[in-house]
């Protein structure tokens, strides 16, 4: 995994007074929160439903007829306005515990989007049965459901930033275990203060050598005293973050500390296993836990919906930076004149070679200087012999550098995705020499066309060890959703805005 950033949260060791901030208020603030925040949520959900059906009403009645042929409106009644359709949200989401549950920013969105889906399914169900369905508008429904899944998603997280704010929406939670795990949860916390958890004491057995404080967190005790430690702090939620404790040990300390707090919560030693698509089942009687891990990618439908999402969007997008392509065209043949596109053989599904093509951002030349620059650079050689990449191309051209760290010399690609030769999103493209540093996570690749951006491009780019980038390419595969392929598209915005990794 990528480095952390320990500076994130690094503090000044908290002390473990009971007069401190930290854990001063800490029950009432405790049954305050578990009160209020509900309350919260409920209030502000209703009001984002409400508006939205003013706000799709405001544009059916007052702009589309100017655009459009329509027929006269029929208002609907006020019991579906103000009490059915609010409601039938409302209940979709606390059935999906969304007043209870702290999820990640892009998990709490998905979750809302299809909670939406499911409301108006049921919606229209009851109008069609009501025969109010006869009198709707079809434009007002799509509307409805566009703007309630957008003030929804905007609302959860504006009252999640004012509840930050406000000291009401993170829990103290104490941390058993101090190592890499422990250190990437927290580096988590830092990143999306929406999950809400706030550690203040951490567990651990080998104090001797991290001393009273792991990056300005107090250890308060072993795990041989967890339970008396945990008596030292009125705070009600633990996190095991220790995935190489034996089950024997596991269970031990889950049972020492489950009379003194209300929620335990573990990480398992899952590393490696596909872990997104994952259920979980149990046999009450026999006391076993079953995990389904699915391959999403296997299934015919999920195949067929990835590629119609390619073609929808790469025709949409290629027709609407039509501009931009001719204009990129005509710099790179002024700055370097020749071919403005060229085709360099990669690697597709089954195995199957392919032409990727991009806008050429190298000299007539490249692999001429190439050559010559490597014989005279070892240590370049062996930088490119390691990534098939070098930081300080030499082949590289004036608008080439520009082109390559905006990504926009890989926009021809929407051809490739056209022709179904590659997807928008997938694993990195590769070349013929690369496959033996795959080893056995090359199956992974071959399941699925290369895409124009994936998880290991929005995740350090370049910045990013080989054989980290081969493990990316193949959670990705494990892991895939459409949701997932959405976010991916969102968060490659921000990378290149940021040119993260771009050289």
């Amino acid at each position: 995994m990528p480095g952390v950033d320990i500076e994130m949260f690094e503090a000044k060791p908290q002390t473990l007074s009971l007069d401190s901030g930290i854990f001063g208020s800490a029950k009432l603030t405790d049954k305050l929160r578990r009160l209020l925040v509900p309350t919260i949520f409920v209030c502000t959900d209703y009001a984002a439903v409400i508006l939205a059906i003013w706000t799709a009403y405001m544009l059916r009645v007052n702009l589309l007829p100017g655009f459009l042929p329509l027929l006269p409106f029929t208002d609907i009644p006020n019991l579906y306005t103000y009490v059915a359709i609010p409601l039938t949200v409302l209940f979709f989401m606390h059935f999906d515990n969304m007043y209870t549950r702290r999820l990640p920013l892009w998990q709490q969105t998905e979750k809302i989007f299809k909670i939406t889906v499911y409301s108006f399914v049921f919606i229209l169900m009851i109008m069609y049965m009501t025969e109010i369905v006869k009198h709707l508008s079809r434009p007002f429904m799509i509307m409805l459901g566009v703007f309630t899944f957008g003030y929804l998603a905007c609302c959860r997280y504006l009252v999640k930033k004012a509840l930050i704010s406000l000291d009401l929406w993170q829990i103290p939670v104490v941390l058993v275990g101090a190592g890499k795990t422990a250190e990437l949860l927290m580096q988590a916390f830092c990143r999306d203060s929406g999950l809400g958890y706030k550690v203040v004491g951490l567990i651990e057995d080998n104090r001797e050598n991290i001393g009273p404080a792991f990056h300005g967190i107090p250890v308060i005790g072993s795990f041989a005293d967890a339970e008396e430690a945990v008596k030292q702090v009125p705070v009600k939620n633990v996190l095991i973050a220790a995935p190489g404790l034996r089950r024997e040990g596991l269970v031990d300390i889950v049972y020492r500390l489950q009379p003194y707090v209300r929620n335990i919560t573990f990480v398992p030693d899952l590393f490696g296993i596909p872990v997104g698509s994952m259920e979980l089942d149990t046999l009450l009687n026999e006391k076993i836990v079953l995990l389904n891990v699915r391959n999403n990618l296997a299934q015919s439908y999920n195949r067929m919906l990835k590629r119609i999402f390619d073609i929808v969007l790469a025709t949409f997008g290629g027709i609407a930076i039509a501009p931009l392509l001719l204009s990129i065209s005509v710099i790179i043949y002024l700055d370097s004149p020749g071919p403005v596109i060229f085709s360099h053989k990669r690697v597709g599904p089954n195995g199957k070679m392919f032409g990727c093509y991009k806008f050429r951002t190298m000299e007539i030349n490249a692999q001429e200087v190439l050559q010559q620059y490597l014989s005279a650079n070892p240590d370049a050689k062996e930088e490119w012999e390691k990534d098939f990449k070098l930081k300080n191309d030499p082949r590289i051209t004036r608008i080439g550098k520009f082109l390559r760290q905006t990504s926009l010399d890989e926009l021809p690609q929407l051809l490739n995705v056209l022709k179904g030769e590659m997807s928008l999103v997938g694993p990195r493209p590769i070349v013929q020499e690369e496959i033996s540093k795959y080893g056995d996570y090359i199956l992974d690749y071959y399941l699925v066309r290369p895409g124009m951006t994936g998880f290991w491009q929005v995740h350090g780019r370049n910045d990013v060890e080989y054989a980290e980038r081969v493990q990316m390419d193949s959670w990705y595969v494990r892991n895939w959703s459409m949701w997932l392929d959405v976010v991916l598209l969102l968060k490659t915005l921000k990378t290149i805005y940021n040119k993260n990794g771009a050289y």
